[in-house]
C-alpha cells in the first residue's frame, strides 16, 4: 500500500510540473516568443522553485487533497510571479498584476484538470494494487 501512494504522490507532482511548464509554454506562444529552453525557464521555474519549497510544508504530496494543492497552488503562483518579476526587474504596474492574475487562472485550470484525472488514475492503480 505505502508502495502504491508513494507512486501516486510522485505521478502528483511530476503532473503538477507539467502544468506549471505548460502554461509557460502556452504563454510564448500566445505572445509569439520562440519556445524554448531559456523562455521556458524564465517564465515556469521562479514558480516550480517556490512549488517545491512550499510543498512539503503544505504536505501537497505526502496527503494530497484538493485543499492542499489550492493552498500550494495560491501561494507558489503568487510568490513565483513576484519573484520572476523582481528577478527580471520588471517594475511593479499593470502588467505585473495582470500577469499574476493570468499566471493564477491560467495554473489553476491546468492544474485542476489534471488533478481530476490524475483522480482517475490513482483509483486504478490502487485498484490493481
Amino acid at each position: 500500500m505505502a508502495r502504491t501512494t508513494r507512486r501516486v504522490s510522485r505521478m502528483l507532482a511530476w503532473g503538477d510540473a507539467v502544468c506549471i511548464v505548460l502554461f509557460a509554454i502556452i504563454g510564448l506562444q500566445t505572445h509569439g516568443e520562440p519556445i524554448g529552453l531559456a523562455g521556458i525557464a524564465r517564465n515556469a521555474l521562479p514558480i516550480l522553485l517556490v512549488w517545491w519549497l512550499v510543498a512539503p510544508f503544505l504536505r501537497t504530496y505526502s496527503r494530497p487533497s484538493w485543499q492542499n494543492l489550492l493552498y500550494t497552488w495560491a501561494i507558489a503562483v503568487s510568490a513565483g510571479v513576484w519573484l520572476r518579476h523582481m528577478v527580471l526587474q520588471k517594475p511593479f504596474d499593470l502588467s505585473y498584476l495582470v500577469f499574476w492574475a493570468v499566471a493564477l487562472g491560467a495554473t489553476l485550470v491546468l492544474l485542476l484538470a489534471w488533478r481530476g484525472l490524475a483522480m482517475l488514475l490513482a483509483a486504478r492503480l490502487r485498484a490493481k494494487s
